[in-house]
């Protein structure tokens, strides 16, 4: 215990909290159980860090910080650990990577159960599963999911000038508000294509001509490490997936015709529909579907996007396409909770009542003037008009 709370106190000391994400706001940090899933890089650890920082650097004693990958955690149980912080006066455990803890969730649940002064906060991958046949954690812990930084928290982290995020409704309705109050301020326009290749995961900050290969290591975690841990994934597929991820990066956007990429990846329809879905479920991909029914796994998506477009111009840099990069920005932004689907007349569907179309600036609104509730989002322009509106705005939703 000594030498966790070392490093605990380390940890805390080296962590800054000059930029926090405002994913801090959101999470109710009174409930006893909070878990904080997301794809590798996207700065969960650094939020739990702040956290502490923030709220208890005059009694650090009364928390701990556990990284449960650690060596210094190994031969350990989290059971273990919790009745000991426990007798030693403790009141908040922030435990990092349960993931990499193989009986994380029936010990979670003898911790909530046995320790009812203990609140407990947990991170873990994207294809974490709260939900398991021997410890239900559903009915416990509240669960929060966390993306990489918007494009108005690439703004704040870049200019220092802190905008409010805005809901769905608002930029719909006042956009033509919304945007020139932005534009008094910056110039949107100078930020948004450095964003898009390398700004979503906040190390970006860290050591920026090392960004690209950063990516790649994040990549490689979630297919190499990730993925056969907690799916079973063969490790001797991987290139085959991320050829798949290329292929995907290059396309206008991606609409998987399956039999022709099971056969040009020699690999079998069943096997390749699960990889996609397994692609989502880590954070690496986003997928609309016509209709969700029976089961999702075995379904082919209507589209494939990148989760980001950052992840676009790792994998092929020289052969991004600009019509993908724009809809996985849109696609990116919009996920942070809302439903996206596929739409037979435009780009996307989203909350089934809202349909939107992506271009460029020259976009005209002759493929929406039949539909209801219906949306240019244009690239390249400043201000909307009507219900034409800017893209980069929708970077202001989280």
């Amino acid at each position: 215990m000594e030498d966790l709370f070392r490093r605990y106190r380390t940890k805390i000391q080296l962590v800054k909290t000059d930029f926090v994400r405002s994913l801090i706001d959101d999470i109710n940090w009174n409930s006893r159980l909070i878990g904080i899933k997301g794809a590798r890089g996207v700065g969960k650890t650094t939020l739990l860090l702040q956290y502490i920082k923030l709220n208890y650097s005059t009694k650090l004693e009364d928390a701990l910080y556990v990284s449960l990958d650690s060596f210094s955690f190994k031969g350990k149980t989290l059971v273990g650990l919790a009745d000991e912080f426990v007798r030693n006066g403790g009141k908040y455990l922030f435990l990092d990577e349960v993931h990499k803890y193989p009986n994380w969730a029936q010990e979670l649940k003898n911790i909530y159960d046995d320790h009812q002064e203990l609140k407990v906060v947990f991170t873990g991958s994207s294809l974490l599963e709260i939900l398991n046949s021997r410890a239900d954690l559903s009915r416990r812990a509240i669960i929060y999911h966390m993306q990489g930084l918007s494009f108005r928290e690439y703004l704040a982290l870049e200019t220092g000038i802190k905008f409010q995020p805005f809901t769905l409704d608002e930029i719909l309705t006042e956009h033509v508000q919304l945007a020139g109050t932005i534009n008094d301020q910056i110039k949107p326009f100078r930020y948004f294509s450095s964003y898009l290749k390398h700004g979503y995961y906040p190390f970006y900050k860290e050591e920026p001509e090392l960004y690209e290969q950063r990516v790649e290591e994040v990549i490689n975690m979630m297919l190499e490490v990730e993925l056969p841990l907690l799916r079973g994934v063969d490790i001797g597929l991987v290139p085959k997936i991320k050829q798949l991820l290329t292929i995907i990066a290059e396309s206008v956007p991606f609409i998987p015709n399956v039999t022709a990429l099971s056969q040009k990846m020699e690999m079998h329809r069943t096997t390749l529909l699960s990889y996609l879905h397994y692609l989502q479920e880590v954070g690496l991909t986003i997928h609309l579907q016509k209709e969700a029914h029976g089961n999702v796994k075995l379904q082919k998506p209507a589209k494939v996007y990148l989760e980001n477009t950052n992840l676009m111009f790792v994998l092929s840099p020289l052969n991004t396409n600009i019509g993908n990069v724009r809809e996985a920005f849109f696609a990116n932004q919009l996920s942070q909770g809302n439903s996206l689907s596929y739409h037979n007349k435009t780009d996307f569907l989203v909350n089934n009542t809202y349909a939107f179309e992506i271009g460029g600036k020259e976009k005209s609104k002759r493929q929406i003037k039949d539909l209801k509730n219906a949306y240019i989002v244009a690239d390249d322009i400043e201000y909307g008009y009507q219900n034409k509106l800017p893209l980069w705005l929708f970077g202001f939703l989280y």
